[in-house]
């Protein structure tokens, strides 16, 4: 008999460093498999379809839910993101840990699901607002409302902190692992 996978959730405000982290930790132990999510935003110049996420339309994504396709879903944004339901129970059956790296929408989400009591939640906070700032401004793929709309909503889902396991302030990535 082989242990159960369990579900490893990091969630931050946009900008905290869930992605880079995420990536981080999936390299250092690549036993972990990283949960893709489906969404309905246009994809970035850098991203590919079913290995960045699963790119749908409204309808598509609709109808995913509408059939419980999905772990969690949530809007973000002005767009829809989920977790596909599929591959995460079938990674869990054969003992593989899935990584999610989604907002604490998503993450109280699969918490109160039926795979709830496998979850280990990690929240990452910025070493502070002002840098949360200039790591969005930084990365140059935003507009100046875009990256006001993230710093607003940024306050609203710090606030959530609480709700998770564990807290990381990550003020440097290699000390934050």
């Amino acid at each position: 008999m082989h242990r159960r996978g369990l579900l490893l959730i990091l969630s931050s405000p946009s900008g905290a460093g869930k992605s880079t982290l995420s990536h981080r930790l999936i390299a250092w132990d690549s036993s972990i498999r990283f949960s893709i999510s489906a969404t309905t935003r246009v994809p970035r110049a850098n991203e590919a379809d079913q290995k960045d996420y699963y790119f749908k339309s409204r309808t598509e994504f609709e109808k995913m839910v509408a059939n419980g396709d999905m772990l969690e879903h949530a809007e973000v944004f002005g767009n829809f993101y989920g977790s596909p339901k599929a591959p995460v129970a079938a990674a869990m059956a054969q003992g593989s840990d899935t990584l999610f790296d989604i907002d604490w929408q998503g993450g109280q989400q699969i918490r109160n699901s039926s795979l709830g009591r496998d979850v280990v939640s990690i929240f990452i906070l910025p070493p502070s607002i002002s840098e949360l700032e200039r790591r969005l401004r930084d990365r140059g793929q935003d507009s100046d409302e875009v990256i006001r709309a993230r710093m607003a909503k940024s306050q609203d889902e710090i606030s959530h902190w609480a709700e998770y396991d564990y807290v990381v302030v990550n003020d440097n990535v290699e000390t934050s692992l």
